[in-house]
Order: structure tokens, then sequence, then C-alpha cells
């Protein structure tokens, strides 16, 4: 089962539209939500946005505050298992409310989603993900 070469592995990562982000909860179990993010070199973003929710008051990000441990998945599936594949980034995270790096998730997001291009309604706080490695595997 051999890894994809690491650019490949970092590209397939960036371009994805929806990863799998793992947090650990306060009671010591895993805690995994569907995210849309967005990548810059090292680093994730992914924003608290105003989608019907319970509000911006995440889980994820109160888990983060007391565990920074991290990983995301983002995978490809098909029915010819020759193409199926995986990518992992493991990191360090923290929440950030009002700093330039809020910011900089806001634009990114925009970038890469429309949905958030025109979006009008005020954003919640930023996750910051510094990627300290990534694996992967394919078929």
């Amino acid at each position: 089962m051999p890894p994809l070469p690491a650019d490949e592995a970092r590209r397939r990562l960036a371009a994805a539209r929806i990863g799998h982000l793992a947090t650990v909860r306060a009671d010591g179990r895993p805690h995994l939500v569907p995210l849309v993010f967005a990548m810059d070199g090292d680093v994730i973003y992914a924003l608290a946005d105003p989608k019907p929710k319970r509000g911006i008051d995440l889980l994820r990000h109160r888990n983060i505050a007391a565990n920074p441990a991290v990983s995301l998945l983002v995978d490809g599936y098909e029915e010819s298992w020759e193409r199926i594949w995986w990518v992992r980034a493991d990191g360090t995270a923290r929440i950030v409310d009002a700093r330039s790096e809020r910011e900089t998730a806001i634009a990114l997001l925009r970038a890469k989603y429309p949905q958030y291009a025109t979006w009008t309604t005020p954003f919640g706080a930023a996750m910051v993900m510094d990627v300290e490695r990534v694996t992967s595997w394919t078929m």
C-alpha cells in the first residue's frame, strides 16, 4: 500500500472540497466533523460560519483550546479501487478571533468556495492549523 508522492499528496489535500477534522473532546473521546477549509503552504484555515447549526460557539473550537492536536483527512473513493486514495494532515491548531490570520482565512475561503464570496453574515472565529506531517495512501 504505497503512499502518494509528497507533492501529489499536498496537491490533493489543498484541492479537496471537504475534509473531516478530528479533535479530542474533554473526556478523551474523538470528535469528528466534516469541514470546508483552505490551505496555504503548511497552514490550513477554516471558519465558524453562520450556517444553520447551534451557533458559532463550536465544540471543535473548545476541544482545540483544551488540546490543540488535530488531524484533517481527505479522500477519493471510486468503485474502481485502483483509484482510491486518502491524505491525512496532522498538526497543531489554534483558534483566532480578531487577528490577521482570521482575515487570511476569510480571504482564502472566499477564493476557494463561491458560496463564501458573497456571504454578508459575520463569520465567527477561525481555526488555524499548522501542518506538521502529511501521510497518504493509494492503491
